[in-house]
């Protein structure tokens, strides 16, 4: 289980303000991608606080309310659109969402632990953590949130957009995703530049 022995290393440097950083939806054929930033404050700890990935989705959505009810608790969110994705591929857009999610912080940040590599000129201080959703509190932290807000959006959007049933496989490029997308061809929310997206027409 992650703890907060990396962010404890990062205080005892002198840095006072340490954020976890990760994102959710790279992956998908569809959608924005999403980026949160946690700052959880010192002596913080949860029983089952992990990688997104490794929870339900109904533990997600526990975990994220907690998130935000509780005290000291510091949330920013930011994205890249479908727009952005296409424009400046989909490594930047990330590396975008998450300079968002930093700036929305309601706090100065020191320093930033950001799930995976380093991220070329970002705007403060940080260090990669390989795996880091699995060892970091914040990161695991950020992690939920990312994949939360990223999940409530696509889910929003199947509304608007029901025949591709969107709130099923969340834009990834599962079978029945891949059957819509022949059937009715790509909507506005699809990403352009992503296989087999690109081969198709845009009638829109």
């Amino acid at each position: 289980m992650p703890d907060m022995e990396i962010e404890k290393r990062v205080c005892g440097g002198g840095v006072l303000v340490v954020a976890g950083v990760d994102e959710a939806g790279r992956g998908p054929l569809a959608g924005p991608v999403m980026a949160a930033a946690v700052v959880l404050p010192e002596g913080y700890g949860h029983g089952k606080l992990t990688d997104s990935k490794q929870l339900t989705a109904r533990q997600r959505e526990r975990i994220y309310e907690e998130l935000r009810g509780g005290e000291g608790i510091l949330i920013g969110s930011g994205e890249a659109s479908v727009e952005e994705i296409d424009r400046l591929n989909i490594l930047r857009a990330t590396h975008l969402a998450m300079e968002r999610a930093v700036r929305a912080l309601p706090v100065e940040v020191g320093y930033c632990l950001i799930d995976g590599l380093p991220v070329p000129r970002f705007p403060w201080a940080h260090e990669g953590v390989v795996k880091g959703d699995g060892l970091s509190l914040s990161i695991a932290a950020a992690s939920v949130v990312a994949k939360v807000e990223r999940d409530r959006w696509i889910e929003r959007a199947a509304e608007e957009w029901p025949q591709y049933a969107f709130a099923q496989h969340k834009g990834y490029g599962t079978e029945l995703h891949l059957q819509l997308l022949r059937k009715y061809g790509p909507c506005p929310l699809h990403r352009r530049t992503f296989q087999p997206v690109a081969q198709m027409s845009f009638d829109f």
